[in-house]
């Protein structure tokens, strides 16, 4: 049974930084990827980024790229999200999902399962 959890968020000006957390638990292979999802009310879920475990592979949406970096801690089983120059257009519920085929290097929301419970991220000066 993987479970994955999620820890971080929290309220940070425009243009501050936020780390987040996905601790990962039951993970019996590593050829899958793990990927962060955000949702802001009213709005469907977006990807974010995601990594691929075994490689490292990374792939990032548009809207976050050269701002947010995702890595891999394998001795722990956790995914991070370091997100720096924080807009409030960020602002939302983080998740993180896997995808348990990493190497199709896939970005839709309902190719992952085992999701977290979230955590929120808001953007407010």
């Amino acid at each position: 049974q993987v479970r994955l959890v999620e820890s971080g968020g929290g309220l940070v000006q425009p243009g501050g930084s936020l780390r987040l957390s996905c601790a990962a638990s039951g993970l019996t292979f590593s050829g899958y990827a793990m990927g962060w999802f955000r949702q802001a009310p009213g709005k469907e879920r977006e990807f974010v980024a995601r990594i691929s475990w075994s490689d490292g592979i990374t792939y990032y949406a548009d809207s976050v790229k050269g701002r947010f970096t995702i890595s891999r801690d394998n001795t722990n089983n956790t995914v991070y999200l370091q997100m720096n120059s924080l807009k409030p257009g960020d602002t939302a519920g983080y998740f993180c999902a896997l995808d348990r085929l990493g190497f199709m290097l896939r970005t839709d929301p309902i190719r992952y399962d085992s999701w977290g419970q979230g955590t929120q991220v808001t953007v407010s000066s």
